[in-house]
């Protein structure tokens, strides 16, 4: 259901990781160059599974737990990104005399993250209550 508080988080997720990065370059190396998450395959590859899983778990709002799954393997999805993306910014930094410049896309699975965790805490208190008012049948 789309008027469910979880459905517009997983919206914006999907907006984040679906589209936002194909604007938003990650880095800028030192030739100028911006970088996209297109241009390395790895990247591709878990991003295009993070997105597909925010997809299917916005499609299955039927099955709660199914949900909640989804959503905590999105959120490891988006660590192992941002762990990635960590530790490219590492190796960056000791470049030559010109230094690359970090993009604004190399924060975006942190709010991502925070999107995530805020479905499932509303996909949590969904299933709570749904099981307070099978208790009182």
């Amino acid at each position: 259901m789309i008027q469910r508080i979880q459905t517009i988080y997983l919206l914006l997720t999907f907006l984040i990781n679906g589209v936002l990065l194909f604007f938003v370059p990650l880095w800028t190396s030192n030739n100028g160059k911006p970088f996209y998450f297109m241009q390395d395959q790895f990247y591709t590859i878990l991003l295009g599974l993070s997105t597909m899983l925010t997809i299917i778990s916005i499609i299955s709002y039927k099955k709660r737990q199914n949900q909640f799954v989804m959503g905590r393997l999105n959120i490891i999805l988006n660590l192992i990104l941002l762990g990635l993306f960590v530790y490219r910014s590492l190796n960056l930094s000791g470049e030559a005399a010109t230094v690359s410049e970090k993009g604004i896309g190399m924060f975006l699975p942190i709010v991502a993250i925070v999107l995530l965790v805020l479905a499932n805490k509303a996909i949590k208190k969904d299933e709570d209550l749904v099981k307070s008012v099978d208790r009182l049948r």
